[in-house]
């Protein structure tokens, strides 16, 4: 299909779903498009979840516990530590590397915060060597001097690579220095499939840290966004995005073990050397020497950062594991992905697939989007999430005794119990009518739900959420919940007729 075509309909299907709203709209199963509506219209996503949500919602092993350690963060995508522990964050949208502080106090959160770098061209990777931020940049590999101890930057920012190709489908360039000493720099492909015009393109290329040595190290990968070197044995390990529009299940995504002069598939192949329907044919030489991935994902889950974990301290279920952010589909007729996972190998080399946190997708309901994953020097694992502009940390044993955290376990014990007394029944009868003024019923009743609805059904609403959940859930709803300007009465008297109607 030519690529024209392919904008077209993504564009039709965009204008398809602005028209219908909250809906969910189904083309045939290649051609689904199916991603957060507010993200994939308008480029932004979600208010931060609650604590409460974050309590009812998302999930994490037994042994670990959850919390959020930094919010308001929008379009938070790659992570790196500093030696003093200080956490940087690139938000390719505006063009700035943020700095985190650690969490000096106990409460689980970040004590500060500061814009570090700014004025970037949609910067994404981070790393740090020899006293020097590198910063990957759409068309650059950009540094400047960087002092951990004073949380400062000095002398002008210098590009030490330019000219790399930018934009396309996939613009972000990630950073990363090897045991070698090199700098490796992953640069997806321009599009969906195509032949690239740029060699450079669908690449791993290595380069000395003055940017120097360019080298085409690795091709064939199509969006390798995330990739580290599996502690032990330097085995470089990077994730890979599988093409799009051949169906809800095919290709599936990969993590690739990268060697230096070898072909992993792309475009002439997916998954395991099948050929691919439109550039395949005539090419077989090329798919019979490709290098296999060294484990599939599910197709369309979108595997971004990826993470071996180094703590010695780390909790046994981790000790040499990768974690791995799947960011989700979006060309699919439902959802997948939207979650971490650790990846686990065998004495055989055999990667099992385990969860490590979940529950951003419910239901066809997504509250957010994992992309990056790092490993802080105070054990924790830091996840970040661009589409509710956050970044979770997930530590061994209990959650840090913050108010907010002690809240959200008060909250879960209410939720849990329902009403603690009954409601008004003025209060009820006035929160019908705003369910009937406001045609609620279009997309919570199956019966009456609007063409195209999935329909999402509220029995047993006031047993997972109390009257304090409902409202924080009526003032900053989640996609695909329309916002409903609301005074606090009117949402007092809301949640008091749907706590009444669907214990």
């Amino acid at each position: 299909m030519p690529r024209w075509a392919r904008r077209s309909l993504l564009s039709l299907a965009a204008l398809t779903a602005l028209g219908v709203g909250a809906c969910q709209v189904f083309w045939p199963e290649r051609l689904a498009v199916n991603t957060p509506l507010r993200q994939m219209l308008f480029g932004r996503g979600i208010e931060a979840p609650t604590e409460a949500t974050l309590a009812e919602r998302l999930r994490v092993p037994e042994g670990f516990s959850l919390g959020r350690f930094a919010v308001d963060v929008p379009n938070a995508r790659f992570l790196r530590f500093t030696p003093a522990g200080d956490l940087l964050v690139s938000q390719p949208r505006r063009g700035a590397i943020l700095l985190l502080e650690p969490d000096a106090d106990g409460d689980g959160r970040s004590d500060g915060r500061r814009v570090l770098i700014e004025g970037l061209n949609r910067p994404h990777g981070l790393d740090l060597h020899d006293g020097w931020l590198y910063v990957g940049e759409t068309d650059a590999i950009a540094r400047v001097r960087f002092d951990p101890a004073t949380r400062a930057v000095s002398g002008s920012l210098e590009r030490v690579v330019t000219g790399l190709p930018g934009g396309g489908n996939h613009w972000s360039r990630t950073v990363r220095f090897g045991p070698d000493g090199g700098l490796y720099v992953s640069v997806g492909s321009s599009c969906n499939v195509c032949i690239e015009d740029d060699p450079r393109r669908a690449t791993m290329l290595r380069f000395e840290p003055d940017g120097s040595g360019f080298e085409i190290y690795a091709t064939g990968m199509r969006n390798s966004v995330g990739f580290d070197w599996r502690p032990g044995t330097n085995e470089l390990y990077a994730t890979d995005n599988g093409r799009d529009l051949l169906g809800d299940d095919f290709p599936p995504c990969e993590l690739n073990r990268i060697e230096r002069g070898a072909f992993y598939g792309w475009p002439f192949a997916n998954g395991d050397r099948v050929l691919d329907p439109n550039y395949g044919k005539g090419h077989e030489d090329e798919v019979a020497r490709s290098t296999p991935p060294a484990h599939g994902f599910r197709a369309h889950n979108a595997p971004l950062g990826i993470t071996f974990v180094r703590s010695p301290h780390a909790h046994d279920s981790l000790r040499g594991a990768a974690l791995v952010a799947l960011h989700g589909s979006w060309n699919r007729t439902r959802k997948d992905g939207y979650r971490v996972v650790s990846l686990h190998w065998d004495a055989s080399g055999k990667i099992e697939e385990r969860p490590f946190l979940w529950g951003f997708l419910e239901d066809d309901d997504v509250i957010g989007r994992p992309v990056d994953v790092a490993e802080g020097p105070d054990g924790a694992i830091y996840v970040s999430d661009d589409f509710a502009g956050t970044i979770y940390r997930v530590s061994q044993g209990a959650a840090a005794a913050s108010a907010a955290t002690a809240g959200a376990g008060a909250d879960a014990a209410a939720r849990r119990a329902g009403p603690a007394t009954p409601a008004d029944p003025a209060a009820v009868a006035r929160g019908a009518a705003l369910f009937e003024k406001h045609d609620c019923a279009s997309c919570h009743d199956a019966a009456r739900a609007a063409e195209g609805v999935v329909a999402k059904p509220l029995a047993g609403l006031a047993a997972r959420y109390d009257a304090a959940a409902v409202d924080a859930l009526l003032v900053t709803p989640t996609p695909p919940m329309p916002v409903f300007v609301l005074s606090a009465d009117e949402r007092r008297d809301l949640t008091a007729y749907l706590q009444t109607t669907y214990p």
